[in-house]
C-alpha cells in the first residue's frame, strides 16, 4: 500500500475497521477448520467466528493500527497487503474472506488468483461486495446528476473498482470458480424510493430486482473445470 492510500485509511474513524459483520456468519460452511480474513480490520468478524464456530482463524491487514487490535483476538495476523509476498501457507485455508475488500483493490483478480492458490481442495471464497446498482445510488445519479465520494458506504472514497450482480459473478466465473451461492444483503430501507423501484420492477418485468440491496454475498468454490461463459450454483435475487 502506498502512503497516499495509507494516509486516506489513516484518517478513518476507528469504527470503520471494527464491525463485527454478523450478517456474512451464515455464509461461512460448517466443515470450515481455519479460515483467513482478507482486511480483518480490528478483527471483530474474526473474533465472531472463533466465539461461534470455535476455529482458527488469521488475518491480513496493512493498516498497522488495526493489526495491533486483530492480534489480540485472532490466531494470527499479518501486517501487509494481500499479495504473494505475504508468503501465507498454500492450500492451507477452507475459506478465504473478503468482506467488503475486492472493492478497495487495483487488481481484484489477481487477489482472486492468489486466494485460490491459498484454499484447501474444498476450499471456498466468502465475499461480500458493494452493489453500485443500489437504487437510492442510482437515483442521485440519473435524476440529480449526483456522484458525490463519502467516508464509507458504496461510493466510500478508498474504493478503486464498482461492482454488479452481472459483474460479480463473472469476476469469479472467469477466475476459475464455481459460484455456490450470490445473494442480495441488507436490503435498504427508504419508502418513498422503495415504492418507486417497485413500480419500476413491476412495469419491467423486474428489471432492477438486484437494486433494492446495499451488497452481494458470494460463496465460490475453486474448480479447475468450471466453465467460463455460464453461471452455476445457486442465485439469489
Amino acid at each position: 500500500m502506498n502512503p497516499v492510500t495509507e494516509l486516506k485509511y489513516d484518517t478513518k474513524p476507528r469504527a470503520y475497521f471494527a464491525c463485527s459483520r454478523s450478517d456474512m456468519l451464515p455464509f461461512l460452511p460448517q466443515s470450515c477448520r481455519r479460515v483467513l480474513d482478507v482486511g480483518c480490520g480490528d478483527g471483530a468478524f474474526g473474533a465472531l467466528i472463533k466465539q461461534t464456530r470455535g476455529i482458527e482463524v488469521w488475518g491480513i491487514e496493512p493498516v498497522a493500527s488495526s493489526c495491533a487490535h486483530a492480534s489480540g483476538r485472532l490466531d494470527r495476523v499479518i501486517e501487509a497487503p494481500f499479495t504473494n509476498e505475504a508468503k501465507l501457507p498454500l492450500e492451507s485455508f477452507d475459506a478465504v474472506i473478503f468482506n467488503d475488500v475486492l472493492e478497495h483493490l487495483l487488481d481484484p483478480r489477481a487477489a482472486i488468483a492468489y486466494a485460490k492458490t491459498l484454499l484447501s481442495p474444498s476450499g471456498v471464497i466468502v465475499a461480500s461486495i458493494p452493489n453500485v446498482r443500489y437504487f437510492p445510488v442510482l437515483w442521485d445519479l440519473i435524476v440529480h446528476g449526483d456522484w458525490n465520494y463519502q467516508d464509507c458506504g458504496i461510493l466510500d472514497r478508498t474504493h478503486l473498482r464498482f461492482f454488479t450482480r452481472k459483474s460479480i459473478a463473472l469476476l469469479f466465473l472467469e477466475s476459475g470458480f464455481l459460484i455456490e451461492s450470490l445473494q442480495g444483503i441488507n436490503r435498504g430501507r427508504r419508502p418513498k424510493k422503495g415504492a418507486l423501484l417497485r413500480l419500476i420492477n413491476l412495469i419491467t418485468a423486474g428489471a432492477l430486482s438486484d437494486a433494492y440491496y446495499l451488497q452481494f454475498a458470494i460463496v465460490a468454490r475453486k474448480s479447475p473445470s468450471a466453465p467460463k461463459n455460464r453461471h452455476q450454483g445457486t442465485l439469489i435475487n
